[in-house]
């Protein structure tokens, strides 16, 4: 049986990806800081194991995994909300809270599993479209994608034969939109989805297929999947 742990799968995307995989019989490993939504979570996902855990601090990360190893399979689907808007318009110090929201975790939390990965583990991340579409307002959250998603090809061939991988989605209707009051964020959706080849706004279980496939594919490493409803061509 596999042990998998999900490092951000309390909701959206990292939860969908865990009762997928939780399906397929993995030994699940629920990490996040939130107690209760982690409470919620591992009611959702059936047999799943939680652990209050803060991605950028590397002893605590070393030893959850060191508690669980070895780990066969590493998702890591941490999220923020910083860096969006007209680079004009943002502070440098904005950019550096968004890197510190989700690049540096990202980072942090990779390092610290490594020792307790199996041999033939996988590692798959998450980054965004905006890493690859030219979107205006969107220099600073799509270079902190851009970032994770550079992490993938060197690091494919530096560790293997651990595979790494990622996903760059979206629109996603996840909670990552919940500062958006529900009318607003509908309107939103509807507009955008007339942009997209697909005419559809992507649902956290369509990203987390896309994971799930780079997770347990032994075949496939060094690759991106650009899941995103063709957003990158419509922008």
């Amino acid at each position: 049986m596999p042990t998998t742990l999900v490092i951000g799968g309390t909701s959206g995307i990292g939860l969908a990806v865990a009762q997928q995989l939780s399906l397929r019989g993995d030994d699940l490993h629920l990490a996040s800081r939130g107690q209760d939504r982690l409470a919620k979570a591992t009611v959702a996902v059936e047999g799943s194991r939680g652990h209050v855990l803060d991605a950028g601090q590397p002893d605590a990360v070393r030893a959850l995994a060191a508690s669980i190893a070895p780990v066969h399979r590493l998702v890591i689907t941490l999220a923020g909300n910083g860096g969006a808007g007209p680079l004009a318009d943002l502070t440098v110090d904005e950019l550096r809270r968004a890197f510190e929201e989700k690049y540096w975790p990202t980072v942090t939390a990779l390092k610290a599993v490594l020792p307790s990965l199996a041999p033939d583990a996988s590692v798959t991340l998450v980054g965004a479209i905006t890493a690859r579409a030219a979107m205006p307002g969107t220099a600073g959250i799509g270079s902190l994608n851009a970032a994770i998603e550079g992490l993938v090809r060197p690091l494919a061939a530096e560790l293997a034969p651990i595979r790494v991988n990622a996903v760059s989605p979206g629109y996603v209707d996840t909670p990552w939109w919940d500062s958006f009051p529900p009318d607003a964020r509908a309107a939103f959706f509807a507009q955008a989805a007339e942009t997209l080849p697909t005419k559809r706004i992507a649902t956290a279980a369509d990203v987390a297929e896309a994971i799930v496939l780079l997770a347990t594919n032994p075949n496939i490493t060094g690759t991106v999947i650009e899941t995103d409803g063709g957003a990158r061509l419509a922008a």
